[in-house]
């Protein structure tokens, strides 16, 4: 048995929402991402993400893929994931956050709060384009 120590490797970052959706949004927007090829990535510009370094991008990717919200696979000795798309679960997710109005108003409606998840931040923007279009449930 191999035993890897992660002590030093793990990244000290907090959770960032924006990161967590620019990723869904980067992965969903690539049309070879569709289930049918692993892309093992190297740096957070194989995503077309910057500002942010490869440990923070990764880290963010790990949780994707923990969550199942992305189709991959969590690499422990690589600096980065492997990836090869959304998830149902990952496609239905973007679909209630997509919306840069929903989702600013979203984070200045949260903003007095410590912290939220995420699944709270998408059910309420989803309550929010149900009573924009008259839904009710």
């Amino acid at each position: 048995m191999q035993v890897y120590d992660l002590r030093g490797r793990l990244p000290d970052v907090k959770r960032n929402m924006d990161l967590i959706r620019e990723l869904l949004l980067k992965i969903e927007e690539n049309p070879e991402m569709d289930g049918t090829r692993e892309f093992y990535l190297e740096a957070p510009s194989d995503l077309g993400i910057a500002d942010h370094s490869t440990e923070e991008v990764a880290y963010h990717l790990a949780l994707l893929i923990n969550a199942g919200c992305v189709d991959g696979a969590v690499a422990i000795a690589n600096p980065m994931q492997v990836v090869r798309g959304l998830t149902w679960n990952g496609h239905e997710f973007m679909d209630n956050i997509r919306s840069d109005t929903f989702w600013e108003k979203a984070k200045t409606h949260f903003a007095t709060l410590p912290s939220v998840g995420l699944t709270v931040v998408a059910a309420w923007i989803e309550g929010e384009i149900k009573k924009h279009f008259g839904i009710t449930s």
